[in-house]
């Protein structure tokens, strides 16, 4: 089939590619003059293991090409989706759906046979109903349909989400769309994956619905870490006797850091938003939004409290600073709110992250970015485990270090306390 992503963001690259390694004939189009340059030479924008290796390999067998003329993609193509961001706007829980507006005008503009318009930007519920208006004013009904196909990607693991998904959930009442599509997918579906069939207001709700519940696992789990703590329980131990029930399930049950990311943060805050508008009180998912928020200002006082308040020239180092490993999305991280306040109390902030420097911390007065781990560990006070990288779990401390009396704060419970304690390392966890 011949597929048409607009946006070749997160979501419209590693999707394009997937359906390009399938089989099909995709073209991801961008207004990013430099970022559309880059992919045609397999420079990739993003951190995405094996996403790389298939850029080259689909470009070089033709099916994959990137474009900055959406005119031309869009006429050329059968399946058209939109990928483009929908950000929180600036001091509201609102989502800013004005590039999926922007998208569905110039699509108008260059449908004259058949296309199937879908939406993969994630977006609040009755979205799709407006981008059939705008289409509907340039464009006879017959020659079009707009389809909710919310993805499920999660970041480091998008490639592998995408070929072996738990489902496919596809928005539409019409009868055509939905047999093209399900022909689409039919590669996933022979593999196990469970092809739903909604309505388009089912779907994009689905999405919000999925990822607030996720939020809300998340969010429970360091709260009860909140009481471990003050109960001598480790939390590990009830995540396990919690997530072998199957009605619960294990994942999401790893208390850590305050979630982050692309989608948590803005997903709950636009689902309060369109609840809000509808009248409806979703208080289970605002006390989420609420404790989350909280989550970085407890993790500090713990830092104050471990250090004694004494955190003026302190050498801390933070282990990974993106909100999750296998990523280098750092957007609504933790670290983000906690290497400023330790900054701004005298610390001196050490940081290594496998995908290297951030921008974020340029300007940070007393805020370095080392090469490697031993750089970053050396003669440090503390240590703070903030990402759950695999190249962080068998580190000899002891002998990177060379100061007897350093700290480790282990925000991802990847250590043995037990471990920690023959070594004579004073260790904290989360929830331990």
């Amino acid at each position: 089939m011949k597929l048409c992503m607009i946006g070749t963001g997160y979501v419209g690259l590693v999707s394009g590619v997937c359906f390009a390694e399938l089989g099909n004939e995709v073209i991801c189009v961008d207004k990013d003059q430099n970022k559309i340059n880059n992919l045609k030479k397999s420079i990739i924008p993003i951190y995405e293991p094996g996403l790389n290796e298939l850029v080259k390999k689909n470009s070089k067998a033709g099916r994959l090409k990137f474009s900055t003329n959406i005119d031309e993609s869009v006429q050329k193509s059968n399946i058209i989706f939109i990928c483009v961001g929908t950000p929180t706007k600036k001091n509201k829980y609102e989502a800013d759906l004005s590039q999926v507006y922007d998208v569905a005008k110039k699509i108008s503009k260059n449908i004259k046979s058949f296309k199937i318009i879908i939406n993969k930007s994630t977006v609040p519920v009755m979205t799709g109903d407006k981008v059939e208006k705008i289409l509907s004013k340039k464009v006879k009904k017959k020659l079009f349909s707009v389809v909710s196909n919310p993805e499920f990607l999660r970041e480091g693991e998008a490639i592998r989400d995408f070929i072996y998904p738990d489902r496919i959930v596809i928005g539409t009442s019409n009868k055509k769309s939905n047999k093209i599509l399900k022909n689409l997918y039919s590669p996933l579906i022979s593999k196990g994956a469970k092809y739903i069939n909604t309505s388009r207001r089912a779907a994009e709700l689905i999405k919000y619905a999925s990822n607030a519940f996720l939020a809300t696992k998340i969010t429970f789990i360091n709260e009860l870490a909140n009481f471990c703590e003050k109960l001598d329980i480790n939390v590990e131990d009830v995540s396990i006797g919690m997530g072998t029930d199957k009605r619960i399930g294990g994942r999401f049950l790893r208390a850590g850091p305050a979630y982050g990311g692309s989608c948590f943060p803005k997903d709950t805050r636009a689902l309060i938003d369109t609840a809000n508008k509808s009248l409806t009180s979703l208080s289970v998912i605002k006390s989420v939004i609420n404790s989350n928020n909280k989550r970085s200002d407890l993790l500090l006082y713990r830092i104050r409290k471990i250090l004694k308040n004494r955190i003026k020239n302190k050498k801390i180092t933070f282990l990974g600073v993106t909100f999750k490993a296998n990523t280098d999305d750092m957007r609504e991280s933790s670290s983000l709110k906690m290497i400023p306040y330790l900054s701004k109390k005298g610390a001196k902030v050490r940081y290594y992250d496998p995908t290297g420097k951030k921008q974020e911390f340029d300007r940070l007065k007393n805020v370095q970015f080392k090469n490697n781990i031993k750089e970053a560990c050396i003669s440090s006070d503390l240590i703070i485990i903030h990402t759950e990288w695999n190249e962080f779990k068998l580190i000899d401390l002891k002998r990177i270090v060379s100061k007897k009396n350093f700290i480790v704060y282990d925000l991802r419970n990847i250590y043995s306390p037990e471990k920690m304690k023959k070594q004579k390392i004073k260790y904290f966890g989360i929830g331990r």
